[in-house]
């Protein structure tokens, strides 16, 4: 079976400068792509090409087995059966819930319209706020109804840009799993655009990190956390703390002591000069003899979050910010002992 979207060596240039640089990527029917990066990488140019929005200046964009959109054959917005749901849910505030839904599917017979309504509102737990007005409702219930709008004509895929953004932060992981489940079960493939990872954790099923117009990595989000294609997506996933390193033979150097490098540990290079060390793998005591003191201290769900800093910066492997978590109460400036347990460690470099 081909996959409902398949995006083949995309490129897009506006105004002559070049925003997206050989795209490519494909989604199974009801897998959800979360799109990270920095701002200005790309993310948004990306969900406008596939709707329709901005044309490619190359390569093709197929929606299942009837639609390839290149150069030669381009496709309006309406036509390519994509759904697009806005930041700021584009709501009309002059319609009432159920016009809002009604808006995309008005070619369709009315009571098939209305029956359609009925289906969305009791879908997405809407059921008495058919004559309400968008600005009655809650972020919430708006984002609802966007999202109604949206699948009423059953799009092939579903575009979203930023969309728990505008929503409270109590209530945003709830929401998340909610409609995670609803584009499950009605077998909905979806993009969204978000700058938080977490979100992608929570609600995708694959992300794709970019940066400057490219896709530097692929994949399920617990296999690009477990194996970061390079410094860049593991920096900017912000998936642990950096130590400088050198690397010779089978030895890893750092300021933390030597570590083997062991069968696990995959692709690592003399060229390295990085060692990416997640917080699970850290211990920290109290030590008068400690190679790092405390530098910042912030309470969170997990207990006490530090900062730690190597107390000679002039080494050539100082530590410059190592991120720890523990039960334990220290102090500003206190000096601290650090071990690091046996793991298959991950090496990059940086320049």
């Amino acid at each position: 079976m081909n996959p409902v979207l398949a995006i083949k060596n995309v490129d897009v240039a506006i105004d002559r400068q070049v925003i997206l640089t050989n795209i490519e990527f494909a989604l199974d029917s009801g897998e959800i792509l979360g799109l990270v990066g920095p701002s200005g990488c790309g993310k948004t140019t990306l969900l406008n090409t596939v709707a329709g929005f901005i044309p490619q200046t190359k390569g093709d964009i197929c929606i299942e087995d009837d639609i390839v959109i290149n150069t030669s054959h381009m496709l309006a917005p309406e036509k390519r059966k994509v759904g697009m749901i806005f930041q700021d849910y584009a709501l009309f505030p002059h319609l009432t819930i159920s016009q809002n839904i009604r808006f995309g599917i008005k070619a369709l017979p009315k009571e098939e319209q209305l029956t359609r309504v009925e289906e969305l509102l009791s879908l997405l737990a809407l059921d008495g706020l058919a004559d309400r007005f968008p600005h009655q409702l809650s972020g919430g219930q708006q984002q609802r109804v966007a999202i109604a709008r949206a699948i009423a004509p059953r799009p092939k895929l579903l575009l979203l840009d930023e969309p728990f953004s505008n929503i409270d932060a109590r209530l945003r992981h709830s929401l998340m799993l909610e409609l995670r489940q609803l584009f499950k079960s009605q077998n909905i493939t979806a993009i969204f655009v978000t700058h938080n990872k977490d979100e992608v954790f929570t609600f995708a099923d694959k992300m794709a990190v970019m940066a400057a117009g490219n896709i530097l990595q692929f994949d399920a989000p617990s296999a690009v956390c477990a194996e970061p294609a390079n410094y860049q997506v593991a920096d900017f996933l912000q998936l642990g703390s950096w130590l400088p390193c050198r690397i010779s033979e089978n030895t890893i150097a750092t300021q933390l002591g030597s570590f083997p490098i062991a069968g696990g540990s995959n692709n690592i290079s003399e060229d390295d000069d990085a060692i990416l060390i997640k917080p699970q793998h850290i211990d920290v005591s109290a030590s008068e003899e400690g190679q790092l003191k405390v530098t910042n201290i912030s309470v969170t769900e997990q207990g006490y979050h530090y900062y730690l800093t190597s107390c000679d910066q002039d080494s050539a492997l100082a530590i410059e910010h190592l991120s720890v978590y523990s039960p334990e109460i220290y102090e500003l400036n206190q000096p601290v002992n650090v071990s690091v347990r046996s793991h298959a460690f991950l090496t990059f470099t940086t320049k």
